[in-house]
C-alpha cells in the first residue's frame, strides 16, 4: 500500500492547486457536514475547480451505514464514475466515513483528506484507516486505504471550540508518550492555551507517518499507536449509548491513565512516571464527572479489533517516550 503525500501549508489554495495540476478527474465532489459547510467550506470554495457539494449530518452518532448510503446515492445521482475525486473536508468522523464511501464506491475512487480538526490533522487523517460504527461498536466495519493526498491547513484550528481542540490534544500527548520524551517534557510545562501548534502538528504527523509506513496493516509496530485506545474506545462506545457522550480525545485521555496504571501494576512502568502522566492529563482534562459501569466497559474491550481469541491486547508504555 503506497503511502500518500501529506502536505502542511498555511496557504490552502496553493495546496489544492498543487495537487490538482498533475491530475485530471472527470468530476470532483466535496463532502462536508453541517458544521464544516458553514465554518470551513467558504475558506476553500474559491480555490476549487467546478465541483458538486455532498452533505451529511455531523457527529459520531451518524458514522454509520445509513449515512454511507446517502453519500453513495448522491454520487450515483451525479453520475460519478471511477475517474472522479472526492475531497473530504472535515474532522476524523467525516474522514473515516467519507474515505470508506470513496474506497468502496465502484470499487474505489480517489479521495483527498482536508482535515479540519486538531484530532484529524495529527492523527485520524494519517495512516489509511477508514471505517464506520456498527451495532454501537466503534470502527467495526472498515478497511485500510490511503487517500491520494492529505492537505493540512493549520488555520482551520481557529474555527474549533475549545473542547474540540482539547480532544485532539490527547493524540498529540500520546505521540509524545510513545515516541518522544523530550517533546513530552516541553508540552507538560504548558496548559492547552499555550501549546505551539505550528511545531506540534508536524511533530505528530512525522511520528504517526513513520510508524504507519513501517507497518501499514497493523501487524506489528503500528500497535504502539493504540496506547490509551483499548480502554479509551471501550469508554467512548459506552458513553455513545448514554446521554453523556464524551469526545474521542477525552476517552483516550482516560484510557491512557488506566493503561499506564496497568503498566505500573504489571511492573512495566514506574509509579513516578505513571503519576506524571495521570497528573498532567487530569490538569488538562479535569476529572471525569461521568460515572460508568466498569463491567460493561470491560465487556466492550473484549470486542476490540486488536484482540486475538479471548485475549484482550493492550499497548502499554514501558516508560515516558517508549
Amino acid at each position: 500500500m503506497t503511502h500518500p503525500s501529506v502536505h502542511i501549508n498555511p496557504n490552502l489554495s496553493q495546496l489544492i492547486s498543487d495537487f490538482l495540476q498533475s491530475r485530471s478527474y472527470t468530476q470532483i465532489g466535496v463532502l462536508v457536514d453541517v458544521n464544516t459547510k458553514i465554518s470551513c467550506y467558504p475558506l476553500i470554495q474559491n480555490s476549487l475547480p467546478p465541483h458538486s457539494l455532498l452533505e451529511v449530518a455531523a457527529g459520531e452518532e451518524n458514522k454509520n451505514l445509513e449515512t454511507c448510503q446517502q453519500v453513495w446515492k448522491q454520487l450515483t445521482k451525479l453520475h460519478f464514475d471511477r475517474h472522479s475525486l472526492m475531497i473530504i473536508l472535515g474532522g476524523g468522523v467525516l474522514g473515516d466515513l467519507g474515505g470508506f464511501c470513496a474506497a468502496t464506491y465502484k470499487r474505489g475512487i480517489d479521495f483527498v483528506l482536508i482535515p479540519t480538526t486538531l484530532l484529524a490533522q495529527v492523527d485520524a487523517s494519517i495512516g489509511g484507516k477508514l471505517g464506520i460504527d456498527f451495532m454501537d461498536f466503534k470502527n467495526h466495519i472498515g478497511l485500510f486505504k490511503n487517500p491520494a493526498s492529505t492537505l493540512i491547513h493549520p488555520t482551520f484550528l481557529t474555527t474549533l471550540p475549545e473542547r474540540e481542540l482539547r480532544s485532539g490534544f490527547a493524540e498529540v500527548i500520546k505521540h509524545c508518550l510513545i515516541a518522544d520524551k523530550v517533546m513530552w517534557e516541553t508540552i507538560c510545562q504548558k496548559d492547552l492555551k499555550n501549546q505551539d501548534w505550528e511545531t506540534l502538528i508536524p511533530h505528530s504527523v512525522k511520528i504517526k507517518k513513520q510508524i504507519t509506513e513501517q507497518d501499514p496493516q497493523e501487524k506489528g509496530i503500528r500497535k504502539v499507536l493504540n496506547y490509551g485506545h483499548t480502554l479509551g474506545h471501550a469508554l467512548e462506545t459506552y458513553f455513545l449509548s448514554t446521554e453523556n457522550r464524551i469526545f474521542h480525545g477525552e476517552a483516550i485521555a482516560m484510557g491512557m491513565i488506566m493503561e499506564a496504571f496497568l503498566a505500573n501494576k504489571k511492573g512495566i512502568m514506574t509509579e513516578v512516571e505513571m503519576n506524571a502522566i495521570k497528573n498532567y492529563l487530569i490538569w488538562i482534562y479535569g476529572k471525569s464527572r461521568e460515572k460508568f459501569d466498569d463491567g460493561k466497559v470491560v465487556e466492550l474491550a473484549i470486542q476490540d479489533k486488536k484482540n486475538r481469541g479471548s485475549k484482550v491486547l493492550i499497548a502499554v508504555p514501558k516508560s515516558i517516550g517508549e
